[in-house]
């Protein structure tokens, strides 16, 4: 048995069905309930990571090909993490400590990037 989600899009008053067996990266032939549980993995791993489509990929040992999925995956791995965190009632705690890692994680490739440019180098 096949579960079946009601959804809309944004600026569209239609409710459009989707099914988990519904093939979302047929370079790869990934179905989206493959891409759900790679992801509920990878945040049972670590709740407050940042998942990227690299990433789903990369769990499930394949890679984007035409990337023309990436932008299906972005919006399964938001609607999944909010789902996860529904379940999970994350409290204000939580998420504070996730912002300040996301800082901290952003601040650290920024001097990375500001470190490997070159002095000398002029962009013309």
């Amino acid at each position: 048995m096949t579960a079946t989600i009601f959804f809309s899009r944004k600026h569209d008053s239609q409710c459009h069905v989707w099914n988990e067996d519904v093939l979302v990266c047929s370079c790869n032939y990934i179905t989206d309930k493959e891409i759900r549980e790679v992801i509920t993995n990878l945040l049972d791993e670590d709740c407050w990571q940042l998942i990227v489509p690299a990433k789903v990929y990369h769990a499930m040992e394949k890679r984007g090909r035409c990337c023309g999925c990436f932008p299906n995956v972005v919006d399964i791995i938001i609607q999944t993490t909010e789902e996860y965190h529904a379940r999970r009632h994350s409290t204000e705690t939580e998420i504070f400590d996730f912002m300040s890692r996301l800082k901290q994680f952003h601040e650290e490739n920024r001097r990375a990037d500001i470190e490997r440019r070159q002095k000398g180098h002029r962009a013309a």
